[in-house]
């Protein structure tokens, strides 16, 4: 289903890999056994085993199709990031523009604090039925606060008090915090965060699949591909096991002078699931003064504007790239019988085949350059690759965060900037 290759161009032999093999040991071991730094945050491992939400979940996406034209997800990071990956992935490009359309669209609250943003945004409701789905735990942090704060007070003067209350979900701690409270006050149909669960690995809890579920995608298909990958890397005690040699050759790349892993993807619709990853592997490694700095690129775009640094600058980087071997929709490339652009020569391929040899291309290249390679590769995107591509980043990232001897669950730093800005703010004043 997914095929992990690497090439190191002499920069790190896969012999190596070896010499970390009882410490990728230790810490599958961690993980499997849950008696590591933050085994209370492991309830993302066995999440593909437990179905028992998928009915409800599609019940109430189901309500909220038949009621709405658009749904508003509220939330920030974690609670927003999984779901958009997997929307913006398997959504045409264009889906805003698509006037007829089968399933509510999709938009986005609470990630930002931009004024124009927020107000563009209630232009756009007023004209369209809506309904809103609210994720935070405690339901007190900052953004997505303040952006249900003010949808849910728009929500109210458009259909009233009892009817807003038919179109607010909330996604939060199953007993305390604000959110909570609201919940249970107002009658909000509601889903539990479990405690167990942190937000940017939440993306297979109702998180992520309740917003996907209602944008129409196959979510037991997701579940499916999941379990799958997990039975792949769960009980391979080995460096066969493709997260084993992922987090390994990290590890190892990090330990020779490696600074940067851009992930690279070939697809537009693939620029959130980048932007999860980034979070994914940022949050997670990112501490003690460690760790190798998550950044994307959208090829072939990036290349004509960061190529020339990836190419001839300073050898910082790593690559990972998403490879999607088959397109879902094919067209052809038209023969012009003047040729004065001189493309008549590539008329014996597709343009998704002219896309993976500009892949192989740019691989060859940076390898000459001294990137280190990884190409995670899948036949085609759909729910079920989503859903395999999700657990295994997942897993490899607790692995390797374990191996570079951090807790892959906290993130302690992230507080910093927050009391600064309610100091700044006046807060508790």
């Amino acid at each position: 289903m997914i095929i992990v290759d690497f090439d190191f161009a002499g920069i790190c032999e896969k012999e190596e890999l070896q010499t970390l093999e009882k410490e990728l040991l230790s810490s599958h071991n961690l993980i499997v056994n849950a008696n590591g730094e933050g085994k209370e945050f492991l309830g993302w491992r066995d999440l593909p085993l437990n179905n028992e939400n998928l009915s409800e979940i599609k019940e109430i996406a189901s309500f909220i199709r038949n009621k709405s034209e658009i749904l508003v997800v509220i939330g920030i990071g974690g609670s927003y990031l999984g779901a958009r990956a997997v929307i913006e992935a398997l959504s045409s490009s264009f889906e805003s523009l698509i006037s007829k359309r089968d399933n509510p669209l999709v938009l986005y609250a609470g990630d930002n604090l931009s004024e124009d943003y927020m107000a563009e945004l209630l232009e756009i409701l007023k004209e369209r039925d809506y309904s809103l789905c609210v994720i935070s735990k405690s339901g007190t942090t900052t953004e997505p606060a303040l952006a249900f704060r003010i949808l849910k007070r728009a929500l109210e003067k458009k259909y009233g008090e009892e009817e807003a209350k038919e179109r607010i979900i909330a996604i939060t701690d199953r007993e305390k915090g604000i959110l909570r409270l609201l919940a249970k006050e107002n009658g909000y149909k509601s889903f539990e965060i479990k405690d167990d669960v942190g937000g940017r690995f939440s993306v297979l809890t109702p998180v992520g699949l309740l917003p996907i579920a209602v944008a129409g995608f196959d979510i037991e298909a997701m579940m499916q591909g999941a379990r799958e990958m997990r039975a792949v890397l769960i009980d391979n005690k080995s460096i066969s096991n493709p997260a084993w040699q992922y987090a390994g050759f990290r590890n190892l790349l990090y330990s020779k002078g490696k600074k940067i892993d851009a992930f690279l993807c070939y697809q537009p619709t693939l620029q959130y699931f980048a932007r999860w990853w980034q979070q994914l592997f940022g949050e997670s490694e990112g501490k003690d003064g460690k760790g190798l700095f998550p950044a994307s690129l959208l090829n072939t775009t990036d290349l004509h504007s960061m190529g020339q640094y990836i190419q001839d600058g300073e050898k910082l980087m790593i690559e990972t790239t998403l490879q999607v071997k088959n397109a879902n929709k094919q067209i052809e490339i038209p023969f012009d019988s003047n040729d004065k652009d001189g493309l008549n020569y590539l008329l014996s391929h597709t343009l998704n085949q002219i896309n993976q040899i500009a892949l192989q291309a740019t691989k060859q290249a940076h390898i000459s350059g001294g990137i280190p390679q990884f190409i995670v590769s899948v036949d085609r995107i759909n729910e079920k690759t989503l859903g395999a591509l999700l657990y295994f980043f997942e897993f490899a990232c607790a692995l390797s965060a374990y191996t570079l001897k951090v807790n892959p669950f906290n993130q302690p730093g992230v507080e910093t900037y927050k009391n600064n800005m309610f100091e700044l703010l006046g807060k508790n004043k």
